[in-house]
């Protein structure tokens, strides 16, 4: 009777880390459990963080074996590097020492399972020096869970010791977290990713080329697993010398050099040379998808370039490919480039829910170079004022009205006679809310102008009496504290009584109010309106701007900005909303 031949091991599996020597990237946490495991300051909850295949399970076992280890001769401490040969050491390796205690809180994620954790707490280890829980993917579990961990977790006996791991780790709550000692296992440089292939890869007597590498560890984005399977999966696919097309192949890649040339034709407007490029990556084996996401990938690479020009030195690219990128970089404007790189994204969502990602991936190639074509604003700008403006249109069709003007906006007087609601015809007062009014000279003087109560009134946020003033109020004279207006049309009936009782509350002096029959100046809101009237027939009759409705017929004036108008909204806006007493004239 023979023996049975030995599984296989996977790489992932093989070359798994047992010591914190041989755990990579993550030089920041192993100094931090070194100096605590020399000084005795081993926390009783560890709590690791990061990406997939970055190490989390492998740390949680490597602090359990250096806890637990007791040397070859059986008298050790605890220790940052395990022997790997006591009983302990080989035990927790093997995943099967009765005090760690490994569990997946994918799949149990109730109290009950936690239950089970709290009541065996209170038993001494078995035969080890602490009992270890290590809970994989904490994050799933349920909230009864986490609340019912909690007291344990904060005192527990001191022969035991909690490890958790999460990819999540928002998702743990903070009262956890304030119990444990949080290490973030960071993504593995590509210089680290690049040695440790290269490692494992010369341990097996493989054959593959640096270029394949760099290819693996650009896919694996940060991940050790991943880059280690891949690795695998790349040695069994080349079954000798491993090259890069073969690795390209393998992932459902295109090529780089050709996603550079297709990136050129889209930039240079060629419709049918990029469709007949991203043909041509289809029929060798590239997906449609993974093809734009090269296109986002070297979008972004290239913009980054732009603003860094050291980004160009990644080890992951080629030499030709770096020349390539620092050339685009000088040529391309970055505002196409983020054109690009939102249509891209857009594309990208379209393919994944399209039924034919290859026809999908077609129209966006298609959308991508016809707005390559399309001129910058600045050249568009500058075309039209190259261009002949066209004939001025007649007089009288589109003149501004008498008296508008583009500046700011200011009532002003007017004897001409206007009906009013609630004055008798020959102009005398009809209504008076403070026949000889109390004034305080220096408390008023700050509101010297009409403008000055309207801006009070806009503070104080009484939207209502501030629509009623501008629509309303035909303004006959004005003082600090003392209103004459005409009322409009359509002004309400009781706009002086709340005008007067509004200004006493905010300013603590009674306001006289008197209603007229005649003699008001336009309301706010006509002035407003006759000066945006004016301010569009200005704009209109501008060359420029006549150009673009000729170049664009469809186009049309949707708003209309001054220069004092920008600057009275800044000044607006710097102010701050709420004050105990409002001053206009108060700079600080």
């Amino acid at each position: 009777m023979t023996d049975a031949p030995a599984a296989y091991k996977v790489l992932a599996r093989k070359y798994r880390p047992e010591t914190f020597v041989d755990l990579v990237g993550q030089d920041a946490m192993v100094r931090t459990l070194k100096n605590a495991f020399a000084a005795d300051r081993i926390a009783q909850a560890f709590i690791m963080t990061g990406i997939r295949g970055t190490g989390k399970t492998t740390t949680a076992r490597i602090i359990a074996k250096g806890i637990n280890c007791i040397g070859p001769d059986g008298k050790g401490g605890p220790t940052t590097e395990p022997c790997g040969t006591c009983e302990h050491c080989v035990a927790i390796m093997e995943g099967r020492h009765v005090d760690v205690m490994e569990m997946d809180a994918a799949s149990r994620t109730g109290v009950n399972d936690i239950r089970e954790i709290i009541d065996s707490v209170h038993y001494r280890a078995a035969s080890a020096r602490y009992k270890i829980y290590i809970i994989d993917e904490v994050h799933m579990l349920s909230t009864s869970a986490f609340n019912a961990l909690l007291k344990t977790l904060e005192e527990p006996p001191a022969h035991v010791k909690f490890i958790f791991a999460t990819t999540e780790i928002r998702k743990v709550p903070v009262t956890v977290l304030s119990r444990c000692q949080r290490f973030d296992l960071r993504r593995i440089e590509p210089e680290v990713m690049l040695g440790l292939l290269r490692k494992i890869a010369d341990a097996e007597k493989a054959q593959i080329t640096d270029e394949a590498l760099a290819l693996i560890t650009r896919a694996a984005e940060g991940s050790a697993r991943d880059a280690t399977s891949l690795l695998d999966q790349a040695i069994s696919h080349g079954a000798g010398e491993t090259s890069v097309d073969q690795v390209r192949a393998m992932l459902g890649l295109a090529d780089r050099g050709r996603v550079l040339d297709l990136f050129d034709m889209i930039l240079s407007g060629n419709a049918g040379g990029a469709l007949e490029e991203l043909g041509a990556q289809y029929a060798d084996g590239a997906d449609p998808l993974a093809v734009l996401r090269d296109l986002a990938e070297i979008t972004h690479w290239v913009s980054v370039i732009k603003i860094t020009p050291d980004a160009a030195d990644d080890p992951t690219v080629g030499p030709d490919e770096r020349q390539r990128g620092r050339v685009m970089a000088e040529r391309i404007q970055m505002r196409v480039l983020s054109r690009m790189w939102q249509m891209l994204l857009k594309a990208l969502d379209e393919v994944s829910a399209a039924p034919n990602a290859m026809m999908a991936a077609e129209m966006a190639i298609i959308r991508l170079t016809h707005v390559a074509d399309l001129p910058s604003p600045e050249e568009l700008v500058r075309r039209l004022k190259d261009a002949t403006p066209p004939p001025a249109p007649p007089s009288g069709g589109g003149a501004a009205p008498q008296g508008a003007s583009g500046g700011s906006t200011r009532a002003t007087g007017s004897t001409a006679p206007r009906g009013g609601s609630g004055g008798g015809a020959g102009g005398t007062s009809a209504i008076s809310t403070s026949a000889a009014p109390e004034l305080d000279a220096e408390a008023l003087a700050r509101y010297a102008r009409f403008t000055d109560v309207v801006a009070l009134i806009r503070h104080h946020r009484d939207i209502k009496l501030l629509l009623d003033l501008e629509n309303g109020l035909r303004l006959v004279s004005y003082q600090p504290g003392r209103i004459e207006f005409e009322p409009a049309a359509e002004a309400a009936p009781d706009l002086a009584q709340r005008l007067g009782a509004r200004l006493q509350l905010w300013t603590g002096n009674r306001w006289g109010i008197s209603v007229v029959g005649r003699g008001g100046a336009a309301t706010i809101a006509e002035e407003r309106n006759a000066t945006e009237l004016a301010l569009r027939a200005e704009a209109e009759a501008h060359p420029l701007v006549q150009a673009v409705l000729v170049a664009f017929p469809k186009a049309r004036i949707t708003k209309i900005t001054t220069p004092e108008a920008e600057a009275a909204q800044a000044m607006a806006e710097a102010l701050p909303e709420v004050e105990d007493e409002w001053d206009p004239f108060d700079e600080d």
